[in-house]
């Protein structure tokens, strides 16, 4: 390779980097706004202990942020417990009825979920759910991607250990329990971390079946502090701060989930 060959791949390589940094500004722009309009909102820079502390002490951000605990928790374990059973049933069992579910399963994947959120809301009317956790959590459970996930890795896993399990005597949930599950506990965090985040920044659906102040999770509740004000921006900071510490701390994991769902065969 030339020199002249080179020079111009590094220089193709500096503007690439340039036009790279010049698009995360652009994307960080609204997040660093926001964090210079609640540290500095009059130009002191004693006035964020204010803005900070009202959001901190004089609200229920702590009882907030116990609802999203409470619902991103139950969504998560929930759905793990759900899809992982469906998916081992549906690679390893024969039943009847096993290739509807499954394109059920499939074409539920191409379904937006906000396109059922009225029915959504007439049944959590109906089960009187409404304001409640049960009413935030129900809904949110519709996880086909997750399913999908795990069926395909227990189609990679070798039939030759279900088939000795069987001989030896053990019955179906304890291969599921004993054998399949371990198998695939990098793939349980990894959908645990993104199911959490997904439910935690769920906004659209809590806002609608939580009208209780007491009730809202923190990604609602910020909100209601001042949709354009300093408390609020403070507070919808504060909600997405949990988040993104999970993010930094497990970012490996957020990927490779991010690859399993974006990675789905047919």
């Amino acid at each position: 390779m030339s020199a002249t060959t080179i020079r111009r791949l590094d220089l193709i390589g500096l503007c690439l980097s340039a036009l790279g940094l010049v698009l995360a500004l652009l994307w960080a722009f609204p997040l660093l706004w926001s964090v210079a309009a609640t540290v500095l909102p009059h130009g002191s820079p004693m006035d964020f202990v204010r803005t900070y502390g009202y959001v901190l002490f004089e609200t229920q951000l702590g009882r907030w942020y116990l609802n999203s605990i409470i619902t991103s928790g139950g969504v998560t374990l929930i759905v793990l417990a759900i899809s992982a059973a469906c998916g081992y049933a549906i690679s390893q069992l024969d039943f009847y009825g096993r290739k509807v579910l499954w394109i059920v399963i499939l074409a539920s994947f191409m379904i937006p979920v906000q396109a059922l959120i009225v029915n959504h809301f007439f049944l959590m009317h109906q089960w009187k759910l409404i304001n409640t956790w049960p009413g935030v959590i129900l809904p949110q459970l519709i996880a086909p991607v997750a399913v999908i996930v795990y069926k395909q890795f227990f189609d990679s896993v070798p039939r030759e250990f279900r088939e000795a399990a069987l001989i030896d005597g053990a019955r179906h949930w304890e291969i599921f329990l004993r054998i399949y599950l371990p198998l695939n506990w990098g793939i349980t965090t990894a959908l645990a971390i993104i199911i959490f985040i997904g439910a935690w920044n769920a906004f659209l659906w809590p806002f609608l079946v939580v009208t209780k102040p007491e009730m809202m999770n923190v990604t609602v509740a910020a909100t209601q502090l001042g949709m354009y004000g300093v408390d609020g921006l403070a507070a919808a900071l504060l909600a997405g701060l949990p988040i993104a510490v999970a993010y930094l701390l497990f970012q490996r994991k957020v990927t490779e989930a991010v690859m399993m769902s974006s990675g789905i065969k047919g």
